[in-house]
């Protein structure tokens, strides 16, 4: 078994805890090894690996916050990941620094033992002609190229087709349960149960739109901008692409889902720490 693990950014505290928990798996005698960033930072003879090889592991371990989980979603591909709270919300990290050594020598030995458990969270993806965006763990927005008066996009919403809304606004936000909490509730979206099957349809500050929507998971959003100055399309905050107008933007769920190993969060105590 190979297993990888990335710390956060620029973190001693998860550099620390990222070598104990290799020096741990190593001594159950599973193969492990660092990224290169947090390998750097503990300024030790490992020169550590580019953070691509977590899609050819078979267990990815997340030390930070919910940012480093996605950072580790975004290169593991459909490789099952366990992520370690160093004390911030918590909604994809759900071990303590505490319980996190137990907890990833259960997974090592339930990968001996063909006996992983993992939770399938879905992804999603936009896409406009031939293009495609990186697959999104909380959102996809379709924005304009800045925010406030005499900004945004004249748009259309429509929902497998059928029209939905149409208006002038910052942006149109579609997030999965998982981005519910992050910047779709900072935009006053809903929150949604992770066990919830659907998508949220959010307009950003509209002129004249309709409240948020939730839909099924499985529902095509359309974003549809007759401007020729199109819009710029962004997932989980990052890896930002301007599309020239017109422009339609279909938002769906795509493959693979982010993988979740390890034991659950709790949503409502993660919730607590939002107050």
């Amino acid at each position: 078994m190979e297993v990888g693990i990335v710390a956060r950014k620029g973190s001693d505290r998860a550099a620390v805890v990222a070598a104990d928990l290799r020096d741990a798996v190593a001594a159950a005698g599973a193969s492990v090894w660092l990224d290169a960033e947090t390998a750097s930072a503990l300024d030790g003879p490992d020169p550590g690996r580019s953070v691509d090889a977590l899609a050819d592991s078979d267990l990815a371990v997340a030390v930070g916050g919910d940012g480093t989980f996605l950072f580790v979603a975004r290169n593991a591909d459909d490789t099952p990941i366990v992520g370690v709270n160093l004390g911030e919300v918590g909604f994809l990290n759900a071990l303590s620094p505490e319980d996190a050594e137990d907890a990833i020598l259960a997974e090592v030995q339930a990968f001996d033992d063909g006996e992983v458990r993992v939770r399938e969270v879905p992804r999603l993806a936009a896409r406009a002609g031939d293009w495609e965006s990186v697959p999104a763990a909380n959102e996809v927005v379709v924005q304009g190229d800045r925010r406030g008066p005499g900004s945004g996009i004249d748009y259309e919403v429509r929902v497998d087709g059928v029209p939905y809304s149409e208006s002038h606004a910052d942006g149109v936000l579609v997030a999965t349960p998982t981005g519910s909490t992050a910047y779709n509730l900072s935009e006053r979206g809903p929150l949604v149960h992770p066990e919830v099957s659907g998508l949220i349809v959010n307009e950003m500050a509209a002129r004249d739109g309709m409240p948020p929507l939730v839909v099924d998971l499985d529902a095509t959003v359309t974003v549809v901008v007759e401007d020729p100055s199109g819009a710029i399309v962004v997932s989980d905050g990052r890896n930002a692409t301007t599309l020239d107008g017109p422009i339609s933007v279909t938002i769906e769920r795509t493959t693979p889902p982010m993988r979740i190993a390890g034991p659950p969060s709790d949503f409502f105590e993660a919730l607590e720490k939002l107050s």
